[in-house]
């Protein structure tokens, strides 16, 4: 009788160590399941994976007052692709004294200021429109060789995209909305 006993408790641990292995296992499965199913769906929406895609546009340049050494230039860029990129620099060969990328703020008494950036993040599927109020480039102005119509070559440099080479029209200030 012991016989029995022993051999039907031994086959009743034996179904318990089988039944919570099974469990054990059973939730690792599942959060793999459910991951797998997001990734699914990302990726099904055409954003998995793809890469960066920027589209520099509306290049305007403001005609430098008289005098000035500095003047700004604006763009728009767009990154229609599925990840962040970053503005990293910024060239002209029309701009001897070089290009600065600068963030303008206000004071609390309503007085504005500007700094210099290293950089400017464009995340994924998001645009940044330069603006006198926000983020533009500060361009040292080659007196008097610019005139109202003008087309100045920039290249915009990004860290995962690259050069892109633009062309912003000369414009004079206030003839131009930054909306």
């Amino acid at each position: 009788m012991r016989r029995i006993l022993t051999r039907v408790s031994s086959r009743l641990g034996d179904r318990r160590k089988l039944r919570d292995a099974a469990l054990a296992a059973l939730v690792p499965v599942a959060a793999c399941s459910v991951a797998l199913a997001g990734l699914t769906a990302w990726t099904g929406t055409g954003k998995a994976g793809t890469p960066a895609r920027i589209r520099v546009t509306e290049g305007r340049l403001l005609l430098p007052s008289a005098g000035a050494e500095e003047t700004a230039a604006f763009f728009r860029v767009a990154n229609e692709g599925g990840s962040a990129d970053r503005l990293i620099r910024v060239t002209s060969p029309r701009a001897p004294g070089g290009i600065a990328l600068s963030r303008h703020r206000m004071t609390e008494g309503n007085g504005a200021y500007s700094t210099a950036v290293d950089s400017v993040d464009i995340p994924a599927g998001e645009s940044l429109a330069m603006s006198p109020t926000g983020v533009d480039l500060t361009v040292s102005s080659a007196s008097g060789k610019w005139r109202s119509g003008d087309l100045v070559p920039f290249t915009l440099e990004f860290r995962r995209s690259g050069r892109i080479t633009v062309l912003a029209v000369v414009v004079r200030p206030g003839t131009v909305s930054f909306q």
